[in-house]
């Protein structure tokens, strides 16, 4: 019999990160959920989250928040996104990316030329209806689309309407596959709406142009404010965290900053907002940041309007009436 583990045969536990944001370069083959779950262990904390899926078979910008930044993640789920991509026209797969089994081959013929290429990538730019690719993490009756499509169920997705702000070509190749199918490679960029397919994208140039396609590479290059310079690999994060005994985050008030408008608050608005009151409007639409004095975020406000007067009430409150300021940065 193996001898019994005891508590000294455990990795010590790691001192816990300040609240914050980890902007992490997400590697080939791993989701989400295992990039979180390394980032708890460096993080020293279990209250660790992602802002917006990447597929395993993707690489790139991956927004971790940890600590109370988890609280600000849903704002950042819904900003605009932007890839560098392959689309491989001429084959279609289960998944509409490289990692699905093959479902239809009919090769590129001579009419998949620059001038079509340039009008149908024209005519999936803009507000479009995206229907969503089969194993996407929609729920239908309860339950995600993918898990229902990897059972063998029929999955039907309604469209919905997402934006393309930018769809650009940069170049394309030809090649055949192992089986002899002649196939273009193209490789683009794209701007896109929260919520948007860019395998669905990849899926849909290939049948506006008669013949079928899918992702063959993708790389997410930015999220909202955080681009893929500001990213770190896992592997520099833990090498940081180990070089500097724990794990450094960027902080709640610089991670609003690259997220919201910012409003600068005087003490007494400050103070107001730890409790949970109205100060004077913002005079912008949507969420805005209310940092300190001190430099600390203490609210996300939005203006509402009270007895015909715009006041600007707190929706999420970072740092309560009586708390530290140094907490909140």
């Amino acid at each position: 019999m193996g001898r019994t583990r005891t508590q000294g045969d455990r990795p010590p536990r790691r001192p816990t990160a300040a609240d914050g944001f980890l902007v992490v370069d997400k590697p080939a083959g791993w989701t989400s959920h295992d990039v979180v779950g390394r980032c708890r262990r460096l993080a020293g904390t279990r209250k660790v989250g992602h802002a917006g899926t990447l597929d395993p078979m993707a690489t790139g910008v991956l927004v971790v928040g940890v600590g109370r930044a988890t609280k600000l993640l849903t704002y950042v789920v819904g900003a605009d996104k932007a890839y560098d991509a392959t689309i491989r026209l001429g084959v279609g797969t289960t998944t509409d990316d490289a990692e699905g089994e093959v479902v239809a081959a009919p090769g590129v013929g001579p009419g998949v030329d620059e001038a079509a290429l340039a009008r149908e990538v024209a005519a999936l730019t803009g507000e479009i209806a995206q229907v969503p690719t089969t194993v996407s993490a929609i729920k239908v009756d309860g339950r995600r689309a993918y898990a229902r499509a990897r059972a063998g169920e029929e999955v039907e997705l309604a469209a919905r309407p997402v934006t393309v702000h930018r769809f650009d070509v940069h170049g394309a190749r030809a090649a055949r596959t192992e089986d002899g199918v002649p196939v273009l490679d193209v490789d683009v960029s794209v701007v896109v709406s929260s919520g948007t397919y860019v395998r669905a994208l990849a899926r849909d140039l290939g049948a506006a142009l008669g013949t079928a396609g899918h992702l063959t590479a993708l790389r997410r290059t930015r999220v909202g404010g955080y681009q893929l310079a500001d990213a770190a690999t896992l592997e520099q994060l833990e090498a940081q965290a180990d070089a500097d005994g724990v794990l450094a985050t960027l902080g709640l008030a610089d991670a609003a900053r690259a997220t919201f408008p910012v409003r600068e608050l005087d003490a007494g608005e400050a103070r107001a907002l730890g409790y949970g009151q109205r100060v004077a409007g913002t005079g912008r639409s949507g969420t805005v940041a209310g940092i300190g004095p001190d430099g600390a975020l203490v609210a996300l406000l939005e203006d509402t309007r009270r007895a015909g007067e715009r006041l600007a009430k707190p929706v999420l409150v970072l740092a309560p009436a009586g708390e530290a300021g140094g907490r909140s940065r």
